[in-house]
C-alpha cells in the first residue's frame, strides 16, 4: 500500500564521514605515479582506496536512481581524494595524541564485519572482489576507531548544547515542528490483479461482500481481517498504523480521511484491489512542543557544532601539512 548490494563498510564515526568533503582550494595537481593517488606528510595514500572510494561513490548514485555524469566525475575524483587525505591527517593527529585502540574492540569490529556473509568463503570471496586482505582490513578498522576516539575526546566530550540554544532554534524554526493530519486505520483487502477480467472482480467483490455481511452482524473486524485479507498487513488484523496523506494511493486515502474514528467504508476500490477500511483514529495537525522534541533536538545541535569543528581543525590540518595530489585521469 505505502508508496543492499555488497557493501563493505569501513567503521567509521558518520560525523567523520559529514566532514570527509572535497575542499574548494586544491594544491597543484600532479600526473599519477607509482599508484598512489596522495602522500600526507609522507604517508602514501595508495590507488587502490581511491578505487574503493569511487567504487562507493558510484554505488551511492546508483541507489538514487541516477548515474554518475562525466561532468561530475572530476568533482567527485577530488572529493574522494579529499576524503581519503581528511582521513589520513585525522588518523596522524590521533596518534600524535597517544590515541591507543584496545585490540578487544578492533577484535569486536572484525567479528561483527564477517557476522554479516553466510560463511568464510562469501567473507574471503567479498575480500578478493575489494582487492583487500584481512590485514588491510583489520588495519583501516583500526584506523577507523583511533579517528573516532580522537573526536571523541577532542571535540564530542567538549561540546555542550543550552537549553537557550535549543529553544530559540525551535521558536525560530516552528514550521519544521509541524505535524500534518494524521489517521491510523485497519483494512481488509481482497487482491485482484491488473489485468484481471470482469469475472474475477466480480467473485473478488462478492467474497468481500461476504465478510461485509459478517461485519454488519457484529463480528470483530480484526479477527476477519486475519482470516480473509490478502494484504500483508492481514497478519497484524490489517492495521495499517498512522499515514498522512501522499502515502496511500488516492481512493484508498479519500475514504480513510473522510471516515469518523470507529467508521467502516462500503467496498473500495484501487489498483490492489477490493478494501474494506476501518479509522482506528485520527490525529489533526499540529505541533509538536519543545518538550517533545527538546531531546532529538540538543543531538541534532549538538552533531551540527561537532561537524563545524571537525571541519575548521581539519581545514587547520590542511594548512600545515605537506600533501601531494595525484589525480587519476580515469578511475579503474
Amino acid at each position: 500500500m505505502q508508496k543492499r548490494p555488497l557493501r563493505l563498510f569501513l567503521v567509521l564515526l558518520t560525523v567523520i564521514s559529514l566532514v570527509f568533503m572535497a575542499t574548494s582550494v586544491f594544491a597543484v595537481e600532479k600526473p599519477l605515479s607509482d599508484g598512489k593517488v596522495a602522500v600526507v606528510n609522507g604517508t602514501v595514500i595508495p590507488r587502490a582506496e581511491f578505487d574503493r572510494g569511487m567504487e562507493r561513490a558510484y554505488r551511492q548514485f546508483a541507489s538514487t536512481g541516477r548515474s554518475l555524469s562525466e561532468s561530475q566525475l572530476p568533482v567527485v575524483k577530488k572529493g574522494v581524494i579529499e576524503s581519503l587525505i581528511n582521513q589520513e591527517l585525522l588518523y596522524q593527529e590521533s596518534q600524535n595524541n597517544s590515541i591507543k585502540v584496545e585490540d578487544k574492540e578492533i577484535d569486536k569490529h572484525m567479528d561483527a564485519l564477517k557476522k554479516r556473509f553466510p560463511n568464510e568463503k562469501e567473507y574471503n570471496t567479498a575480500l578478493a572482489k575489494m582487492n583487500l586482505s584481512e590485514a588491510e582490513i583489520k588495519f583501516q578498522i583500526t584506523k577507523g576507531l583511533a579517528i573516532q576516539q580522537f573526536i571523541d575526546t577532542k571535540f564530542v566530550q567538549k561540546i555542550t548544547v543550552s537549553d537557550d540554544e535549543t529553544k530559540a532554534h525551535y521558536n525560530n524554526n516552528l514550521d519544521l515542528f509541524k505535524q500534518p493530519e494524521q489517521v491510523r486505520a485497519m483494512h481488509i483487502l481482497i487482491m485482484v490483479a491488473p489485468q484481471a477480467t470482469e469475472e474475477q472482480k466480480a467473485a473478488a467483490r462478492k467474497k468481500l461482500k461476504e465478510v461485509q455481511k459478517k461485519l454488519g452482524k457484529g463480528e470483530d473486524f480484526e479477527a476477519l481481517a486475519k482470516e480473509y485479507s490478502e494484504g500483508p498487513s492481514g497478519a497484524k488484523g490489517g492495521d495499517l498504523g498512522y499515514f498522512g496523506r501522499g502515502q496511500m494511493v488516492p481512493p484508498f486515502e479519500d475514504v480513510a480521511f473522510a471516515l469518523k474514528s470507529g467508521e467502516v467504508s462500503d467496498i473500495v476500490e484501487t489498483r490492489f484491489g477490493y478494501h474494506l477500511i476501518k479509522v482506528v483514529d485520527k490525529k489533526p495537525a499540529s505541533t509538536m512542543s519543545y518538550e517533545e522534541v527538546k531531546d532529538n533536538l540538543t543531538q541534532y545541535m549538538k552533531q551540527q557544532k561537532i561537524q563545524e569543528q571537525v571541519k575548521l581543525y581539519i581545514e587547520k590540518l590542511q594548512k600545515k601539512a605537506k600533501v601531494e595530489r595525484f589525480i587519476p585521469e580515469n578511475p579503474k
